[in-house]
């Protein structure tokens, strides 16, 4: 099965921190990808923008550097990264001052759609934003696009809302967070709204329990100090998990639009009940081998700062009361992986003999490595000699089902194609990240005013014991970390 590409209007990209890490590695890779595939038009604009004194012909052979490391299409299609390059301007920039914006004002096209793309420190968000209108630089057509962190609690992301809606309106914000364009993310809402099977299941009265897992096998290295600033409960918890159980415990928009998508998730925010600090673990990865610790990465021997947490979540809606929610994440576990498993209940009544290990039926919701979607079934063991049980699973990868085996989009090249066509579907709204927040804000005072160490764990394992016992206190087990 081959996708279809559909191409977007032409339009004017600026992105700010066009030198920067993310630009290079993720941004203008995935540009190019949507160019080299026909869904980028050819007269479409890149207008890159940074501090640095350059001309464009210097910019241009960094971007060309830049796509042969970190854009595999690059390489094999030389015709295409020619053609891209043609796409791309630079002009220097001063965020934070003055200098810069008439020439970035007359480097745009009149009547075309501009997309403004801050890849750059979130103190630059509100200065941005005021200049691009000062300037008369953004019009009624213009779309302003922020990266997380938005905001450091909620007072800082109230700030920083009204920053940006003083200067464009909600309508034109696009707040990113890549894991919601990540396919199986988006297969998320299909697999329950689409289907007549599950929806009918998907409530307390058959789920057991729901788990979501991003469990990361680097460590800190390379950005500890922010790192220590964040910790894994800002950094991952308010933000991508919070998106994930959202769209898990969601009600059934009346609608597929933006807003009535994200009504519904704001209610699954507003819904959640105060945890109790009993049911939160913290941990901090410590040195084993020659791999350092925490504090070796984060260059502070003193902090306090989680590199892993669990938190058990409670709902209190007619659809989940009863359900529990367990939220895990960690830097330096066993394997890179990310999944939702949805544990359902058994049934009333068993009649067959009890089976040592049976773990239920479940259906895992995996969006990396390999995306697809696994159902775990109990089925009579094949042979004679008496009525035994065994567990079997129904798998369905992505790429293999859908014979799409080509290289997978990346979740940054269809959220900026998204922002291009005007669908903010998959982008948080100012109160969904308020929201988020005043949920976030009281954990972490718990436990800062509790000055409880966070338990050390050995790197490549599933984090501290403390987080297995979260679920064993009450009969259930976590889904192991596979490598």
């Amino acid at each position: 099965m081959v996708s279809r590409v559909i191409p977007v209007d032409p339009f004017d990209l600026v992105l700010f921190g066009g030198t920067g890490d993310l630009a290079r590695r993720k941004i203008l890779p995935g540009l190019f990808h949507r160019f080299a595939v026909g869904q980028m038009p050819q007269d479409a604009r890149i207008i890159c923008t940074a501090r640095s004194a350059m001309d464009r012909a210097a910019f241009i052979e960094l971007t060309r550097s830049s796509l042969l490391k970190f854009a595999s299409a690059a390489k094999e299609n030389s015709s295409a990264l020619e053609s891209f390059l043609q796409t791309i301007d630079y002009v220097q920039v001063d965020a934070a001052g003055q200098d810069g914006w008439d020439a970035l004002s007359k480097a745009l096209r009149p009547d075309m759609v501009r997309a403004f793309y801050l890849s750059v420190s979130p103190s630059l968000f509100g200065p941005i934003a005021h200049k691009l209108n000062n300037h008369g630089i953004a019009t009624p057509q213009s779309r302003i696009v922020v990266e997380k962190p938005f905001g450091h609690d909620l007072e800082s992301a109230k700030a920083l809302n009204a920053d940006l809606r003083g200067n464009f309106e909600e309508h034109q914000i696009y707040r990113i967070d890549h894991y919601l364009g990540k396919e199986t993310v988006q297969n998320l809402m299909a697999l329950r709204f689409a289907n007549s099977l599950w929806e009918p299941l998907w409530n307390s009265t058959h789920v057991d329990h729901v788990q979501i897992t991003v469990a990361e096998s680097l460590g800190v290295e390379g950005r500890g100090e922010y790192y220590d600033r964040s910790g894994a409960m800002r950094d991952m918890v308010q933000n991508h998990l919070m998106q994930l159980l959202c769209l898990t415990a969601m009600e059934p928009p009346s609608r597929f639009t933006p807003d009535a998508v994200r009504d519904e998730k704001v209610k699954v925010i507003e819904a959640l009940e105060p945890v109790d600090q009993s049911d939160i673990v913290r941990g901090q990865y410590r040195a084993q081998g020659e791999e350092g610790s925490y504090h070796d990465h984060s260059g502070n021997p003193q902090s306090r700062t989680e590199s892993f947490v669990a938190i058990k979540v409670n709902i209190g809606n007619w659809r989940w009361a009863g359900t529990p929610f367990y939220l895990r994440t960690g830097k330096k576990l066993r394997a890179r992986s990310s999944e939702i498993a949805i544990v359902f209940r058994d049934p009333p009544h068993m009649i067959f003999p009890k089976m040592e290990g049976r773990r239920g039926n479940a259906m895992i919701i995996r969006l990396q490595p390999d995306e697809g979607i696994t159902l775990r079934n109990t089925i009579k063991e094949p042979g004679p000699g008496g009525f035994r049980l065994t567990e079997v699973s129904m798998d369905m990868t992505f790429a293999d089902a859908l014979d799409q085996h080509a290289e997978p989009q990346d979740a940054y090249e269809r959220l900026i194609m998204d922002v291009i066509r005007g669908d903010q579907t998959l982008f948080m709204r100012g109160d969904e990240v308020e929201a988020a927040w005043a949920w976030a804000d009281p954990l972490i005072e718990g436990w800062q005013d509790a000055g409880r160490t966070p338990a050390p764990y050995d790197p490549g394992g599933s984090g501290p014991e403390d987080a297995l016992m979260l679920l064993h206190r009450e009969g259930r087990r976590w889904r192991e970390i596979m490598a």
